[in-house]
Order: structure tokens, then sequence, then C-alpha cells
């Protein structure tokens, strides 16, 4: 029975209760095995439900309400933006309990760490202490926000983005260093809450693993919202001046001063007390668990899954990666190739979503591409709900015939994806995109659109190749 505390040998045993512990754990039981969840904390969840992507995407449907509204909310409380995100979290925890109940998952509740490849000491909060096992053992134990030892973060005055929400009231000024997914949807939602957002990093663009095109619309559209981003900028140090603001100075002589300053400089995996070595169960050189194809560790019978084995860190990807590691562990049917066509979502705001490969990797991969390209702005339902400004990209093998990715950035974008995750799963080509027909006025017919672009392109080369043809026959 879920919440019950019953140590002894189990079949599958898992570490922690996020996105990927969860979903390794649902998938062991309903294979019919025993299975356990070790939880170190009061709630299960992880971060995702409680700190990160649940209460971060409540802030975000505010700012979007307020881009409409444009009210000045530099007194109001951020707990009042964050109305009703506990009864949110509430229900989810509640939803969670249940369906551990619902396929006997037993919670034992403490800290967890590796006696050997199979068995587990667990300290209770009590103090006591116990010994599980189990022929299968899943590390899902998450990540927490990295903090360079420069930068003193003190949840006050410098924060992280486990604390930022918990700021007492909506600051006038915020600086946002990191350029990744995390330092790109806080910069994006305090912008549009009214905030004056700086966001620094010390690479030339943010979002650095994304199609160029679609990161120039979000540093275009953080611009829209007041905000600016600073290439090119290192941080040498970081501190409050003991009154009202916070002094910041970078490598290149730039000194910003912000109310607030968000640290987002990446995440760390979650393996202090875990006692690895003790199993043989090695990290990356950027301290992740170390794991192959299969999420198997380099221990016989301990897999991995979810932030603790490293990028892309979504939920999504986490939840995906726990439900295969179980599969993978348990000798069951897991389909080919999976990593490419996992959708990613970045919720700045407009969001970005993609799947599949971008422009420049399909180029690598096949030596070219075509590429068809729907702005939003040429879409009724677009001009409808003033949903202009976006792009869906339609990425195609150099002969335009299969498509091998899609990128989308705008409203809905990470909405939208899935209909070219589908796509790719069914290996449609681009003339299935032309062929049916999609319900008008909606964003969907973006790929349509961006698929007759494909067409044209291809109708030129087809002729540009025939006439080369034809000249090389008479010479």
């Amino acid at each position: 029975m879920s919440g019950t505390e019953n140590p002894g040998a189990y079949d599958v045993l898992v570490i922690g209760s996020g996105p990927a512990g969860q979903k390794a754990a649902i998938q062991a039981a309903k294979a019919g095995k025993r299975v356990a969840i070790v939880e170190r904390d009061r709630q299960v969840g992880g971060n995702c439900v409680h700190t990160g992507t649940i209460p971060s995407k409540s802030l975000r449907e505010h700012a979007l309400r307020q881009r409409v509204r444009r009210v000045d909310l530099h007194s109001e409380p951020i707990q009042s933006l964050l109305d009703g995100v506990g009864e949110t979290i509430a229900a989810h925890d509640t939803y969670m309990a249940a369906q551990l109940e619902r396929n006997h998952i037993d919670l034992l509740r403490g800290r967890a760490s590796f006696l050997d490849n199979n068995t587990l000491a667990m300290r209770r909060i009590d103090g006591s202490q116990t010994r599980v096992s189990a022929a299968v053992i899943i590390v899902a134990t998450g990540s927490r926000p990295r903090t360079p030892p420069h930068i003193p973060v003190d949840h006050e005055h410098v924060l992280d983005s486990d604390s930022i929400l918990s700021l007492a009231y909506l600051p006038r000024s915020l600086l946002v260093l990191g350029g990744g997914v995390i330092a790109s949807e806080y910069a994006a939602m305090f912008a549009a809450l009214g905030c004056q957002v700086t966001q620094a990093d010390q690479y030339d663009r943010p979002l650095g693993f994304l199609d160029p095109e679609l990161t120039q619309f979000y540093v275009d559209e953080l611009q829209r919202a007041g905000g600016v981003y600073l290439p090119r900028c290192e941080v040498v140090s970081t501190r409050w001046d003991g009154v009202s603001q916070v002094r910041t100075e970078f490598t290149n002589g730039t000194v910003l001063m912000a109310d607030k300053v968000l640290v987002a400089l990446g995440r760390v995996a979650n393996v202090d007390g875990l006692h690895l070595h003790s199993a043989g169960i090695a990290l990356t050189s950027r301290g992740h668990i170390q794991v192959d194809d299969r999420l198997q560790t380099t221990a016989k019978g301990v897999y991995a899954a979810g932030d603790v084995i490293g990028p892309p860190a979504l939920a999504s990807v986490s939840m995906e990666q726990g439900r295969r590691a179980a599969c993978h562990a348990l000798g069951l049917l897991v389909p080919h190739d999976p990593v490419s066509r996992l959708p990613s979502g970045v919720y700045t705001i407009p969001e970005i979503a993609t799947v599949g490969l971008d422009e420049n990797e399909a180029k690598r991969h096949f030596g070219g591409a075509l590429v068809g390209r729907a702005r939003f702005e040429e879409i009724a339902r677009g001009q409808i709900n003033g949903s202009q400004r976006g792009l869906l990209k339609l990425v195609a093998d150099p002969g335009g015939r299969r498509v091998v990715g899609v990128q989308i950035a705008g409203d809905g974008a990470t909405e939208l994806v899935h209909i070219g995750q589908l796509g790719l799963a069914a290996e449609l080509d681009v003339d299935a995109y032309v062929d049916n027909v999609f319900n008008f006025p909606t964003m969907a017919e973006a790929y349509r659109i961006a698929a007759f672009d494909i067409v044209k392109q291809r109708a030129r080369h087809v002729t540009t190749d025939s006439v080369a043809d034809a000249v090389s026959a008479v010479l």
C-alpha cells in the first residue's frame, strides 16, 4: 500500500519520486513487479511539482494575462500572482499518491545510499536505518540549481530558480544570469510582468541549442517586452549594496545594478550522499550519472533517468526516460530510436518548440535541406487572436520529400509541435501535409502553408535539374 514503510526485498527500487522516478515505478508495477519508491522529501513529485514546472508555468499564465491587461503590478505580492498554484500542487499531490496506491507501489520515506549494486541503506527521518534490496535499482534523484562559488546566493537579494518564486514583491528591475532554458523562461516572464529585465550570459546568444532563427525570435520578443540580452558577459562578482540594490560586475568591465538577481547558470545532479562508488556507478566529466543507450549505468542492474543523467533535463523527456529505463531493465519491448522523436518545449513568451532535426542538423546529416516557412501573420487564426508574431519551419531532406524536423516559435508552439511529432513517427512526407485538410481558421494551417513552400522550392529544383540534364545530354 502506498505510504507504508515495508522494507525488505523488492523487484524494483526507484530512488526519487519526480517525473522520471514516478513513471519508472509505474511502468515496473504495471509489469507485475513489486516496486518501491524511496523519497527523502515530505512531498512526492520532486522539483517539477513544487519549485519548478508547475509553479513557474502558473506564473507564466499570469504573465500572459498581464501582456493584455497592462496593469502596474510592482506593489503586488508575488504570491498573489501565483494565486491557485497551491491548490494545483495539492491536487497533483493527491493524484500522484492515488496513482502510486492504485499500482501498489510502496513509498519509503528516507535518504537512500548504495551499499552495493542491489542494496540500499535507508535513513528515515527519525534517524533510524534499514536496508532494502532489489534486482533492479533506478536512480531518478533529479537536480538542483548550480551556484558558482563566486556568486553568493542568499535567497533574498540574489536568488536561484528554487527561491525566485518566494519573493515578497515583484521587483522593478531583475538581472538574470544565464542563457539556458530556465534563465530565458524567467527573463521572458518577468519582462512580461513589467520588470526591467536584463539577461546576461557568457555566450553570443541564449538558447544556443536551438535553430538560430528561433533564438533570434526569442531575443526580439524579449526586447519587445522591454528586456535586453547582453552577450559575452561573464560574472566577476555579485553582491548586495546593503541598501536596496545588487551590484554585479562582469569581466568586460560592465557593471549592472538591479533590485534582484536571478542566478540560472545550469543545474547539478543530485548525487551527493548516494555513495555511488559502493555500487560501481561512474559519473561523467560534468557530474552526471553515466548511462548507455539503454539507460543502464556502469553497475549491473542499476539504471538512471531524468535530470541526474544530464540534458535535455525536460520533464516530458524525464518521464519517458523513466519509463524506458524500467522497460530496458525488465526486458520489455522498447521502441527503437527514442531520441529524435522526443519534442522539446521552451516556455518563454511566446513559446518555442522543436522536434526532429533543425535546418543546420539536416544539412550536416543529408548534405542539404529544403525548408518551408509559415509565418503566423499569414494565418487567419493568428490575425484573429493577435498571435501574428511567430514562425513554423518544416525541415525536409534535400529532395523536399521527407519531413525530418519541425521548429516553431510563437503562441501555442508547445501544442502545435505534436502534429509534427506524430508526422515524424508515422514517417509522413511533405505532401501529406498538403493533401490533408486542416480546420479553418486554425494555427495548425501553418503546417500546410510550410509544406506548400517546400513543394514550390521542389518544383524549381526539378525544373533546374531537368534543364541541366538536357544541356548535358546535348553536350
